[in-house]
């Protein structure tokens, strides 16, 4: 399933119910503020863990899974991406045109006078995480 695909099934910030868990990595592997890319068959992700820091409020200590297409450069490089906060929410900046997106929601908040390409939408596809004993797990459609 393409990242169009994908998008066209859910809404920015409506989490769609995965039909299979996945194990990505442990979540030692991840360090704080920095991602990772994960590949499941077609589909690549990013990951970012947040710090435990009072910045970050009640999202301190998450993970996050997010489509690792960045609509805007076309390419699979939103693992690279800065983390930061926007009103104590979350974000991760594109690394190549710098639009900000909410890692909660995936919407994109700072367009930052560009347009997609493709005819990719221009928010993010979100995936759910859970962390059992240690071990981060993707949803995925």
């Amino acid at each position: 399933m393409s990242v169009n695909e994908l998008a066209e099934t859910r809404v920015a910030g409506e989490p769609t119910a995965p039909s299979r868990w996945e194990r990505a990595c442990l979540l030692t592997d991840l360090f704080p503020e920095r991602g990772a890319a994960a590949l499941f068959g077609d589909v690549q992700v990013a990951l970012f863990r947040l710090p435990d820091d009072a910045a970050y409020g009640g999202h301190a200590g998450r993970v996050y899974a997010v489509q690792n297409l960045d609509p805007f450069s076309a390419a699979n490089v939103m693992s690279r991406g800065i983390v930061g906060t926007r009103a104590g929410e979350p974000t991760v900046a594109a690394p190549v045109y710098k639009q900000v997106f909410s890692l909660a929601t995936g919407t994109c908040l700072v367009l930052a006078d560009k347009t997609p390409k493709d005819d990719l939408p221009a928010d993010l596809v979100t995936y759910p995480v859970e962390v059992r004993d240690g071990v981060i797990h993707v949803g995925l459609p």
